[in-house]
């Protein structure tokens, strides 16, 4: 039988105003399957354009939406895990600010939800300054026990493409504050709950690859990061020991090397996934 679904997405200062407008009508105007009701957390004091177009998407929107003011930035993970409180369905599909989705992304995704699976994911396409502009292609691993073995070294979700139960998420402690990887923990700890996953391999979302991806991906902040990561994932249980030291050497030396080798080494990965 057909659920309803709340669509979860979050905003902070550093959005830009157009974006958001693209992401939002795609998800909520465009779908052939649109959300019962929208839930955007505003992370934080935002620039005046940027709160305009805000309420001017909330009075347009052709869903009920309820937006979250949050007084201070909690960074994404806080701010996710305090707008799923708020959603008014156990479907949630997740949204970034800054990417486009596919019309039928729904109609795919959220059927197999309903159909048991817990977590839900799919490829996508990266764009850089239009759609027409595709830079990369995200084949994430479709079979569940594929999803699983991967996931003991790497994030095996496209976190924008997620649709999930929000019982699952919220049985495995939902989000942390985890600067870029609160999604991995998240969804490790949710498959070690006993989670149920899957993948489809059609792309249905655009992710936008901004000027500074590769470089949010290295730094002495990302190290803490990882560690904090991989430290979590070993007291889980989730990874042996060996498992532990593995990452640590090869993530950990990945955030440190230069940013142009950083982008050559994640494009390399991208690619052979996409030979799937």
């Amino acid at each position: 039988m057909a659920e309803e679904f709340s669509l979860l997405m979050s905003v902070y200062g550093g959005d830009d105003p157009g974006h958001l407008e693209s992401a939002f009508r795609s998800v909520v105007h465009d779908q052939t399957r649109p959300p019962g009701d929208v839930v955007l957390v505003q992370d934080g004091p935002v620039p005046a354009a940027l709160a305009e177009k805000i309420a001017g998407l909330i009075r347009e929107s052709s869903a009920p939406t309820t937006l979250l003011r949050l007084d201070a930035n909690v960074g994404l993970g806080l701010a996710l895990d305090r707008g799923m409180a708020a959603c008014a369905h156990d479907i949630v599909a997740r949204m970034d600010a800054d990417d486009v989705a596919l019309p039928h992304r729904f109609e795919v995704q959220v059927p197999i939800v309903e159909a048991g699976t817990d977590l839900v994911g799919s490829s996508l396409l990266e764009f850089g300054t239009s759609l027409d502009d595709i830079v990369g292609r995200r084949v994430p691993p479709l079979d569940p026990q594929d999803i699983i073995r991967y996931a003991r070294f790497h994030q095996p979700f496209n976190h924008p493409t997620v649709v999930y139960r929000r019982k699952a998420v919220q049985a495995a402690g939902g989000y942390h504050d985890l600067p870029l990887m609160e999604d991995y923990l998240l969804f490790a700890k949710m498959i070690e709950q006993g989670a149920t996953v899957a993948n489809v391999e059609e792309p249905l979302v655009f992710y936008r690859v901004g000027a500074g991806a590769y470089a949010r991906r290295g730094g002495v902040g990302m190290v803490r990061s990882e560690w904090l990561l991989q430290r979590r994932l070993r007291d889980l249980g989730f990874t042996s020991r060996a498992q532990f030291v593995r990452n640590i050497a090869v993530r950990g030396s990945y955030r440190l090397v230069p940013e142009p080798v950083r982008k050559a080494a994640y494009r390399r990965i991208i690619a052979r996934r996409g030979e799937r």
